[in-house]
């Protein structure tokens, strides 16, 4: 273990959790197995990055980190009309998550309206436009 700050390229282990703005839990591991990542790897939100530059081993901290520097703001194009044979055999909800496939893989859409015809799908990630707060506690900052 290392008493080093968090910087660009360090490898960082640690516990999060991310709340919304009125206290509903989004995700949590504090109650498991803790996350590691190196700064800058593009597997966390930059903002999230910026956040913990200057923390070390044994920080626990809460911080706030808004739309622009999380998930973005939805985006009015993101959200499609699918026609409504493409949903054979899924019972329609509005709120249900549904896997699409594109070139890069599978992109969720959730269900925010349907007809006879269509079914209007959101492609904005789920926390676009949310105000979100993170809780983390710094278990391993190396090098």
């Amino acid at each position: 273990m290392s008493d080093s700050v968090i910087g660009p390229e360090k490898t960082i282990t640690l516990h999060f959790e991310i709340r919304l703005d009125n206290g509903d839990v989004v995700d949590s591991n504090f109650a498991n197995q803790p996350v590691t990542f190196t700064v800058g790897d593009g597997n966390m939100l930059a903002g999230f990055e910026a956040a913990i530059f200057g923390l070390k081993v044994g920080d626990r901290q809460t911080f706030q980190i808004t739309p622009e520097h999380g998930f973005g703001m939805p985006n009015p194009s993101n959200i499609q009309k699918v026609g409504l044979e493409s949903f054979s055999g899924i019972d329609l909800e509005v709120g249900l998550v549904i896997g699409f496939q594109d070139a890069s893989g599978e992109l969720p859409g959730v269900v925010m309206a349907f007809d006879d015809k269509n079914v209007s799908v959101d492609f904005n990630h789920p926390l676009a436009g949310k105000n979100l707060e993170f809780e983390v506690q710094i278990l391993e900052v190396a090098a």
